[in-house]
């Protein structure tokens, strides 16, 4: 069991020295107490279900570490439907609480990532991930939490030190300074509970899906949809894929194909594009409300596309539950060949991202981390860690600028190249003014000398896009060390605050902590 606690998507495993399972908060601090006991304390990782992969995934920073793995902490605590918010425990799964609110709550919607069912609600909100609808900014869309401190001591954050408090998930500021920032990317506490809210289902609902021809049109197309982010007429997140990424999530490295060359033949690409049927970019995103909400918002959204400037492989198309009814039917109607087969491809790479867009959780993102892996593809999600799946994001933050994006593309792209692996781009408008561009390195954990390739390739791209301002939204453990590069005060003040709430470095230490040099020699993640 604990050879599984140490493997790493990273190909760095780590073994911890044992793995605990906590039923409750008051086990957490009992487990703290004991180990404070002793002159020389082992370092306590926390993990919610340990699906944080690329970014760490399951084990221990440092050999010897203890692993305690949250997931029996499942509970569902409350769901309010009248002010749309839940009470849930780190355990809980993607999967668990869409069922959970479907079968008891049909009248609110979850928001959902791309990390699967099994992916824990708590390990993602805590390193700032996002998902697809207007809640998809995870840390954004909580109010007030439970926090175990190194000495054992339990803080309800916001109003929830209030007994008596009516606003305590609804208001998520409380009164005084706001400590729950000191809990997210950080190894301060151990969250035992969050308040998460939740989006009543609308009346009406929209999915749209874009493409265009060109690789640099991306730039018209970000700035065009800016404008409509900064209005508040689009409010879900807007995931816009480079033809790459949308590949790799539809199958495997074409090694045959590419007669053992990589990255992937320019020539191949434009091929596998026709096929697919996609543009150099590709995006989505989604409008609620009313139907007059929605309908007026659509119109603005073809306005906003159709001004013109982009060249013929521009397409805007709208997608909603009763065409997609109907495009299952025509599939069975047409059978598996000729038109019936190529919507049937069509379906399978547009409904997973519908369905997300709707806060339904699916495995289907999860295929393209196996973009490099030599075995056949299943034709189904696997397990990454028995699939071999190597995987390291590099996510910098981007203003929300057409030119900011192509800059880095400039910067990516040469450097993929050159250590043989393919720039696999995301840019998500996650806010009005700011995008995460998620890119990532993609091998296959068994082939040595790929892996190397991998992290060289790596370092050079953090360095760059670093050096060029483009810091990460979220890092993993090869990312640690350079986060204090180009910063003194931040990064002191946060080893002062460690200090005074974990004297002794017992709460997963090395996460998050550029300061600790131990953490360079890692490659393991601790949150999810």
């Amino acid at each position: 069991m604990l050879n599984c606690y140490a493997r790493s998507t990273h190909a760095t495993p780590i073994r911890p020295l044992a793995v605990l399972f906590p039923n409750s908060r008051e086990e957490i601090c009992k487990i703290l107490c004991i180990i404070l006991q002793y002159p020389d304390c082992l370092g306590v990782y926390p993990i919610s279900c340990g699906k944080n992969f690329g970014y760490g995934d399951a084990a221990p920073l440092r050999p010897g570490g203890l692993v305690l793995d949250l997931g029996r902490m499942n509970g569902i605590v409350e769901v309010n439907e009248e002010l749309g918010y839940a009470v849930i425990e780190p355990g809980v799964t993607q999967a668990q609480m869409y069922e959970y609110l479907r079968s008891k709550h049909p009248k609110l919607w979850m928001d959902a990532t791309g990390a699967g069912l099994k992916s824990s609600f708590v390990g993602n909100t805590l390193d700032r991930g996002f998902g697809h609808t207007r809640y998809g900014d995870h840390f954004l869309s909580t109010c007030s939490m439970e926090v175990v401190l190194a000495d054992g001591r339990v803080l309800r954050t916001g109003y929830g030190h209030y007994e008596n408090a009516k606003a305590t998930r609804a208001y998520r500021y409380g009164i005084g300074p706001f400590l729950d920032g000191l809990f997210a990317q950080s190894s301060m506490g151990i969250v035992t509970q969050i308040g998460l809210w939740l989006m009543p289902a609308p009346e009406d609902f929209c999915a749209f899906f874009f493409s265009v021809g060109r690789q640099e049109e991306v730039a018209m197309l970000i700035d065009r949809l800016r404008q409509l982010r900064m209005q508040g007429l689009l409010q879900s997140t807007i995931h816009i894929a480079n033809d790459l990424r949308t590949i790799s999530a539809r199958m495997r490295y074409p090694w045959e194909r590419a007669g053992g060359q990589a990255p992937l033949p320019a020539a191949l690409r434009a091929e596998l594009r026709g096929e697919i049927g996609i543009g150099a970019w590709n995006g989505c995103g989604a409008i609620y409300g009313t139907r007059g909400i929605v309908k007026a918002t659509r119109q603005a959204l073809k306005q906003a596309l159709g001004e013109g400037g982009f060249g013929a492989g521009f397409r805007l198309a709208f997608l909603d539950d009763r065409k997609l009814t109907w495009a299952h039917r025509g599939r069975r109607m047409l059978g598996l060949v000729g038109a019936g087969q190529k919507l049937q491809d069509l379906l399978e790479t547009v409904e997973p991202v519908y369905e997300l867009l709707k806060g339904i959780p699916n495995d289907d993102a999860l295929k393209g981390a196996a973009w490099r892996v030599r075995d056949p593809d299943p034709g189904h999600p696997v397990d990454l860690m028995d699939a071999h799946a190597g995987i390291m994001w590099v996510s910098p933050v981007v203003p929300a600028r057409g030119k900011a994006a192509l800059e880095v593309m400039a910067i990516v792209e040469p450097i993929y190249e050159r250590y043989g692996f393919e720039a696999l781009v995301t840019f998500t408008m996650i806010t009005e003014r700011a995008m995460c561009c998620v890119t990532n390195l993609a091998f296959d954990t068994r082939q040595a000398e790929e892996t190397t390739r991998a992290h060289a390739c790596y370092e050079e791209l953090v360095a760059a896009l670093m050096a060029k301002g483009y810091q990460p939204y979220r890092t993993g453990p090869h990312g640690y060390g350079k986060l204090a590069a180009g910063s003194t005060v931040f990064w002191d003040v946060v080893k002062e605050i460690k200090q005074a709430l974990d004297p002794r470095g017992v709460i997963s230490p090395g996460r998050y902590e550029p300061w600790n040099q131990a953490t360079e020699s890692n490659g393991m993640d601790s949150v999810a």
